[in-house]
């Protein structure tokens, strides 16, 4: 549907349809997981802005049938395997709420 969409609140890397869901996605590289990896870099700040940008996104008059069906927040975690000399892509579905994001929205 949309990448990288800049909305008021924030950047949205991806907005996709599963079924009859909207999922706003998050994508994160990381060349070294000793940290975690890019999962673990959507902490509670990144999630509130998340929720906050998908919160933007949606109030455009245009994509108001969006707002009556159900949505969900993924994150796609890009790790970087030196040995295979490529990308190793994790999808995380439903990731994370709303209330996850320790704030009320009318999502």
């Amino acid at each position: 549907m949309d990448r990288n969409v800049e909305t008021v609140a924030g950047e949205l890397d991806l907005v996709t349809m599963d079924g009859d869901t909207l999922c706003f996605v998050e994508v994160k590289a990381r060349f070294d997981p000793r940290f975690g990896g890019g999962a673990a870099a959507v902490d509670r700040r990144k999630r509130s802005r998340l929720v906050r940008a998908a919160e933007a996104y949606l109030i455009d008059p245009g994509r108001s049938a969006l707002r009556l069906g159900p949505c969900r927040f993924d994150v796609v975690a890009a790790t970087w395997q030196p040995e295979r000399r490529e990308w190793r892509f994790t999808h995380y579905p439903d990731a994370f709420t709303v209330d996850d994001t320790g704030r009320r929205s009318w999502l």
